[in-house]
């Protein structure tokens, strides 16, 4: 039976749109990591390496590649840990050509460096060698999380962290950091902003 992660993992991928608490286990993606404005060329290549990857290794079977363990399954979503160079101020526009980020997309259980290897050369004829390079294979634990469902812009996610701010004071939480992650549900190019569904997430204790 094919693994649907919004059938297998709603807890991870679809929270409500109010906080709530999740203790999330150690889970396996593949990563790029790169920095500047997420609306420029270099974060698109980013992402296309990514996507360049995950599909190669669904598809692998059918590149006379045999995995032990291998099952079918839907693509995990994009997600993203997100920093900054500078210290964002509450209040003020985020300067987006500070911005630091991780990209990741979540990978079966099966999957492993050799794989990875074996999927490399039809990824290379996608995206090129450089861009290829740049994608590892990293186990990943979030620990214990505070997340919601963001239904709007990218812009306008600072009117849901603030909701989350409100949830830690009021619960006796605090949040560890600045760095959050986000989880996209929505395809930016064919959903308008006011509709995009987004995860937001971050650390706490």
């Amino acid at each position: 039976m094919k693994y649907e992660w919004r059938k297998k993992d709603k807890e991870l991928y679809l929270p409500k749109a109010i906080p709530t608490v999740i203790e999330l286990p150690p889970l396996q993606y593949l990563t790029i990591k790169g920095e500047g404005n997420p609306n420029g060329p270099g974060f698109k290549a980013a992402i296309q390496a990514l996507y360049a990857y995950s599909y190669g290794i669904k598809m692998s079977p059918k590149k006379g590649i045999e995995t032990a363990g291998y099952f079918d399954y839907t693509v995990f979503p994009l997600e993203a840990f997100w920093d900054s160079k500078v210290v964002p101020v509450p209040g003020q526009p985020l300067d987006k050509d500070q911005f630091i980020y991780h990209l990741m997309i979540r990978q079966p259980e099966f999957v492993t460096a050799e794989l990875m290897t074996a999927v490399k050369a039809g990824v290379v004829k996608k995206i090129g060698a450089d861009q290829a390079e740049r994608v590892q294979l990293e186990t990943i634990t979030e620990g214990k999380n505070l997340q919601m469902l963001h239904v709007g812009s990218y812009d306008s996610e600072p009117v849901s962290f603030e909701i989350m701010s409100q949830y830690c004071q009021e619960h006796g939480l605090q949040r560890v950091g600045h760095i959050h992650k986000e989880i996209y549900l929505s395809n930016a190019e064919k959903v308008e902003a006011s509709k995009l569904k987004t995860v937001l997430r971050f650390p706490i204790h």
